[in-house]
């Protein structure tokens, strides 16, 4: 039987308007998703008008700003929809989900959703759960002490994975997928064998300990920063009703 990292795998990335999972907006998404190794990749990307304004450091970050956004983007409650259920599709499948910081971006997505649809992303994975490979949680496990920033463009040249457009979705999707592939390639002793629902249950632990160990960095240097040690999505209050869109024009 093939190994995980060599059958299909999907891979999901956001672009926001900042890093605040509970108030930002996604700006642009993509699914990637390719069946072996040496396929040809097959990319969905959505463009979204979030209908607030994005601030200028988020703007250089990915170069989206208002204007192209309005022109181009749109609404973000049938956007959200088609994200969950392509990511559902997936799930089905039993295709395991590659996303860089998973907390972050599947966070941001139920955020959202529960914002314009009213319903949580658990709400869409009735027929499958979400088995996800976050690269940044696999990284800190395996190489637990190795020194250096760990973002997905340092890992990709760590780990000599191609990067050709940081902060483009579509591209970071591509590169955190053959980065989890590389990943399991080189520590194929230590995490090849596992089926990916079990190696997603240990990244949940794995990560959660990588918290408690940041968090106690942080209280001893006296930092009043709160690491959430849940992953790969973190708890929210109940869901409230979705938000009244403007009618298309």
């Amino acid at each position: 039987m093939p190994h995980w990292y060599d059958g299909p795998l999907a891979a999901f990335d956001t672009e926001t308007t900042g890093v605040d999972v509970e108030r930002d907006r996604v700006v642009s998404a993509a699914l990637v998703v390719q069946d072996t190794p040496h396929a040809p990749p097959r990319t969905t990307g959505w463009l979204i008008d979030p209908g607030v304004p994005v601030p200028d450091g988020a703007r250089a970050v990915h170069g989206l700003d208002d204007a192209y956004l309005q022109a181009n983007g749109r609404r973000p409650g049938p956007v959200m929809e088609e994200m969950a259920r392509a990511l559902a599709d997936q799930a089905a499948l039993g295709v395991p989900l590659v996303v860089m910081n998973a907390p972050f971006d599947l966070t941001l997505l139920d955020r959202e959703l529960r914002r314009h649809r009213g319903t949580a992303l658990d709400g869409y994975l009735v027929r499958g759960p979400l088995r996800v490979l976050d690269p940044r949680v696999l990284d800190k496990y395996l190489d637990r002490y190795r020194k250096g920033r760990r973002t997905l463009t340092d890992l990709c040249a760590h780990y000599g994975v191609a990067l050709t457009d940081a902060h483009d979705a579509s591209a970071d999707a591509l590169a955190a997928l053959a980065l989890v592939r590389e990943l399991g390639r080189r520590f194929a002793d230590r995490i090849g064998g596992m089926p990916a629902a079990e190696l997603h249950a240990r990244q949940a632990l794995w990560h959660a300990g990588q918290a408690r160990g940041l968090q106690a960095w942080f209280n001893r240097s006296g930092t009043d920063e709160r690491v959430d040690p849940a992953w790969p999505l973190r708890p929210s209050a109940p869901v409230p009703a979705p938000a009244p869109e403007e009618p298309a024009a």
